[in-house]
C-alpha cells in the first residue's frame, strides 16, 4: 500500500501524522489517502505511547481536495448507488472513529483546507491555522452541485447552529482564517513558524480534550433543533421560498443541503451522518452534479493549468504590457494587469481619455479600500503601475500589447500601425475583438504570426474567462505567451480557431437572436424573459440585449454586411433591432431606451409600445413556456455542435467552459456539450429537426457530425467520445 503519511512519536507521547503524498505537489483525497489515514490512525490509537495525535501536512496546503483523475473516472464509469454509499459512509465513519477514539486530535493547518480537507479538520478536536491572508477554509461543494459528504453539514450544524451554518453551506463560502476563528470553526491562529509548537502545546495542556461537544451529555445545537421553534420554522420556510425564486429548482444541491440540516438537527450524530451520506449519493448520481463537476472543476482546472498551451516553449513572465484604448474594456484590462503586478502603458487618443481610463482603476480600488479588501499602500502601488498617455513610443519595451478600441476595422488598423512602430519585433500584438476575424485584422499588420485574439468579457475584473483566438498565421510562441498572460491575470482561457464571432459571440448570439425573434412573432416579451430565467439563464435575452447595446448589435450587423457583401445573411433578429435603433432611437440601457424603459433610479419595465409595433398573439395562442425554452436552448446547441464540426472549437470542454463562464449558459447543465450528452444526442437531433421544420431550417440546422454520433452511439464525453474520431 502507498502510504501518504509520515508517522512519528515524540518523548511527550505526541504522534505527528504528516500528510505527504509521494511525487506530488499537493495532497489529494483518493482511496490511497483514505487507506493511509485509516492505517495510521489505527496505529496511533493502538500505540500505548501515544497520548495525543497531531495532524498536519508537508505541502503548502493542507489537503487540496479530490483527485481529478479518479473523479473524472467516476464520471465515465459511475459506481452503483449502494457502492457509492458504502464508500461515502466508510470515510465518514473513519472520521467519526477519529473523534471518538479517546485520544485528542489537533489539526495543524499550514495552508488552505477546503472541502474534504476541511471536513477532516472539523473531525479533529482542535484546529490551529497559520495567520496568513492566503489561509482559507470552507466547504464549497455546492458550487459543483454537491454537498459535503464526510460530516461537513453535521459538524457545521452542531458548531454554528442552523441560522449560521445554512447560508455558509448554501453559498459555499470560503472563509479567511480570521473569519473562521470568529465563527468558531478555527480555534487558534499563529505565525507559520509557531504552528507545530502551538499544536503540541495544546495537546500537552489541561485543555486537551478527546471528546467533541456534541458527544457530551446535555449538548444542544445552538439556536435549537426543532422546526417548531418559530425562528427556525420561518428560516426553513424562507429558505425554501428563496431557493425556488433563485434557482427554480434547477439546482438540487441547495435543497439537499437544507434537508440535511433539517433532518440532521433532529437526529443523533451517527444517524445524521448516514442521512448526509444518502443525500451525497443522491446528488452524485444526478446528472446536474456530474455536469457541474466536469465543467466547473475538472475541465476548468485543466484550462487554468494551460492544457492548450503549446509544448516545448519556455514560459514567459510579462512584466510590462500596453493597452490601446482606455474605454470600459481597455480600462478593465489595464486594472486587471496592474493588480496582477504588471506595469501598464494605457494609451488613448487624448490625455483626458487616458486619464479617465486610469480613474476607473482608482474608483474600483477605492471601493475595495472602503470594504477592507485592500490597503492604501497596495492601492497606491497598483495605481503607480498604470501610465496613462497618448505616446505610443512608450511601448518600446513591452512584451505584449492588447488593443481594445471600437469594433471597426479601420480604427483598429490605425492603432495597430502606431503601436507597431514602437513595439519590438518579438512582442505579441493581441486584439480584444468580440466578432471580427483575427486573420483579417492581422493582414493590416506587419506581424500576422505574432498576432492573436484575446476576447475579454465585461466587466473584465470580475469575469473569469478569456477566449483566446488563434488566427491562421498565429505561431505557437505567440499563442503560448498569450496564454501565459491570461494565466498571470488568474483568468481561465479557452482556445478557439478563427472565425467570425469565434465561439462565445456566435453561441451567445444564437440565444439572443431566438429570443428577439419571438417578439416579432407576437409572443409576450414577459413570457420570453421569464422562460429564459426559469430555464436557468441569469437574465432574459431582451434584458441582456439592452445591456450589451442594441446600437452595437446594429453596427455589428452593418460591419458584417460590409465585410461579406452578398454572402451576408442577416439573423432573424436584425430587422427588429434595426427598426428599434433607426426608427425609435432605442439603443438599450445606455440611453434609457431599449426593449425596456429605464427610470432615473435604475428601475426598468418592458416598453409598453412593443405591442404596438409587433402586435401580440391572444393569450390563448401564446406558446407554452417549455416551447420557448426549447427554442432558445436548441438554437444554442445546434450552433455549438456546428462550431465543433467546423473546427472553430478544438474540444467540447472549451465550449462548455466558454458557455458557462463567459456568456451565462446555465451551469447546472454543464455547458452545451454536457447538456447534449445528458439529453441524449438522438433526442437533440430529433428536437432540432422538429424546430427546424416548424420555425427556421437555418437557426436549428445541425451538422452531419451530430447525426453520425447517433449512428455510432457516440457522446461528447464518456466511454466513446466523438473527439476520438476527429
Amino acid at each position: 500500500m502507498i502510504d501518504y503519511f509520515k508517522y512519528a512519536v515524540d518523548s511527550d507521547g505526541i504522534c505527528t501524522l504528516t500528510i505527504d503524498q509521494p511525487n506530488a505537489s499537493a495532497n489529494v483525497m483518493d482511496q490511497h489517502f483514505i487507506d493511509s489515514l485509516r492505517s495510521n490512525l489505527e496505529r496511533a490509537i493502538a500505540d500505548s505511547r501515544v497520548k495525543g495525535i497531531l495532524l498536519t501536512s508537508a505541502k503548502s496546503s493542507f489537503i487540496a481536495g479530490v483527485d481529478l483523475k479518479s473523479l473524472e473516472e467516476s464520471l465515465i464509469n459511475p459506481p452503483q448507488a449502494h457502492v457509492l454509499y458504502e464508500q461515502c459512509w466508510d470515510f465518514s465513519r473513519l472520521l467519526r472513529t477519529m473523534e471518538t477514539s479517546g485520544k485528542p486530535v489537533v489539526a495543524a493547518l499550514n495552508g488552505t483546507a477546503l472541502g474534504g480537507g476541511f471536513e477532516v479538520a472539523l473531525a479533529c478536536h482542535y484546529r490551529i491555522a497559520i495567520d496568513s491572508p492566503k489561509m482559507m477554509v470552507g466547504l464549497p461543494e455546492v458550487g459543483v452541485g454537491l454537498l459535503p459528504g464526510a460530516g461537513g453539514t453535521q459538524r457545521y450544524l452542531r458548531k454554528l447552529g442552523v441560522a449560521k451554518a445554512l447560508p455558509l453551506l448554501l453559498q459555499g463560502r470560503q472563509l479567511k482564517a480570521a473569519k473562521a476563528l470568529d465563527l468558531g470553526l478555527l480555534d487558534q491562529l499563529v505565525k507559520p513558524e509557531k504552528l507545530i509548537d502551538a499544536a503540541k502545546a495544546w495537546l500537552n495542556s489541561d485543555a486537551a480534550c478527546a471528546q467533541q461537544a456534541w458527544d457530551k451529555k446535555g449538548f444542544k445545537i445552538p439556536g435549537g433543533n426543532s422546526a417548531m421553534i418559530p425562528e427556525l420554522g420561518q428560516l426553513f420556510m424562507g429558505t425554501a421560498a428563496n431557493l425556488q425564486a433563485n434557482t427554480y429548482y434547477n439546482m438540487p444541491a441547495p435543497q439537499a443541503i437544507t434537508s440535511c440540516l433539517y433532518e440532521g438537527m433532529q437526529l443523533p450524530m451517527d444517524k445524521a451522518l448516514q442521512i448526509e451520506c444518502k443525500y451525497f449519493v443522491q446528488l452524485n448520481l444526478d446528472p446536474v452534479a456530474g455536469n457541474m463537476v466536469r465543467t466547473a472543476f475538472i475541465n476548468k482546472t485543466k484550462a487554468d493549468n494551460l492544457i492548450r498551451r503549446p509544448q516545448g516553449i519556455e514560459k514567459s513572465q510579462h512584466v510590462k504590457i500596453g493597452v490601446l484604448g482606455a474605454g470600459l474594456m481597455g480600462a478593465g484590462i489595464a486594472f486587471s494587469a496592474a493588480k496582477a503586478g504588471m506595469d501598464v502603458i494605457l494609451i488613448d487618443r487624448d490625455q483626458a481619455a487616458a486619464d479617465k481610463g486610469k480613474a476607473y482603476s482608482k474608483t474600483r480600488l477605492t471601493k475595495a479600500l472602503n470594504r477592507g479588501r485592500t490597503t492604501e499602500q497596495k492601492m497606491a502601488e497598483t495605481l503607480a503601475r498604470i501610465t496613462p498617455t497618448t505616446d505610443y513610443s512608450l511601448l518600446q519595451d513591452v512584451s505584449l500589447v492588447v488593443e481594445a478600441v471600437f469594433e471597426d476595422r479601420d480604427v483598429k488598423a490605425q492603432v495597430f500601425a502606431l503601436a507597431e512602430e514602437a513595439m519590438s519585433a518579438d512582442a505579441v500584438l493581441a486584439t480584444n475583438t468580440s466578432a471580427l476575424p483575427v486573420t483579417g485584422l492581422a493582414q493590416t499588420t506587419s506581424r500576422p504570426q505574432r498576432m492573436v485574439g484575446l476576447h475579454f468579457f465585461s466587466p473584465v475584473e470580475h469575469m473569469p474567462l478569456v477566449e483566446v483566438i488563434r488566427g491562421e498565421q498565429t505561431d505557437d510562441h505567440t499563442l503560448a505567451h498569450a496564454l501565459d498572460f491570461v494565466a498571470q491575470l488568474s483568468k481561465t482561457p479557452i482556445l478557439v480557431n478563427d472565425s467570425r464571432g469565434f465561439f462565445t459571440s456566435r453561441f451567445f448570439g444564437a440565444f439572443l437572436n431566438e429570443g428577439i425573434t419571438m417578439v416579432a412573432e407576437g409572443i409576450n416579451p414577459a413570457l420570453i424573459e421569464n422562460a429564459a430565467r426559469h430555464l436557468g439563464y441569469p437574465v432574459g435575452p431582451l434584458s441582456i440585449s439592452d445591456e450589451v447595446g442594441l446600437d452595437l448589435a446594429y453596427k455589428g450587423a452593418q460591419q458584417a454586411h460590409a465585410d461579406l457583401g452578398d454572402d451576408f445573411k442577416a439573423g432573424s433578429s436584425v430587422p427588429i433591432i434595426t427598426r428599434l435603433v433607426t426608427e425609435y432611437q432605442r439603443h438599450g440601457r445606455k440611453n434609457g431606451k431599449g426593449f425596456y424603459q429605464y427610470a432615473e433610479d435604475g428601475s426598468k419595465k418592458l416598453w409598453s409600445e412593443l405591442a404596438s409595433i409587433w402586435p401580440q398573439l391572444p393569450t390563448a395562442q401564446q406558446p407554452t413556456e417549455s416551447e420557448l425554452q426549447s427554442r432558445m436552448l436548441h438554437a444554442q446547441l445546434a450552433d455549438a455542435a456546428t462550431c465543433l464540426a467546423d473546427n472553430v472549437l478544438v474540444d467540447p470542454a472549451d465550449g462548455d467552459i466558454g458557455g458557462c463562464f463567459g456568456v451565462g449558459f446555465p451551469l447546472y447543465m454543464g455547458g452545451p456539450f454536457a447538456a447534449m450528452d445528458t439529453k441524449g444526442i438522438a433526442n437533440v437531433v430529433a428536437e432540432c429537426d422538429r424546430l427546424a421544420a416548424q420555425y427556421d431550417s437555418e437557426r436549428f440546422a445541425i451538422p452531419k457530425m451530430l447525426r453520425d454520433m447517433v449512428n455510432k452511439e457516440q457522446t461528447f464525453y464518456g466511454k466513446n467520445p466523438v473527439m476520438a474520431s476527429r
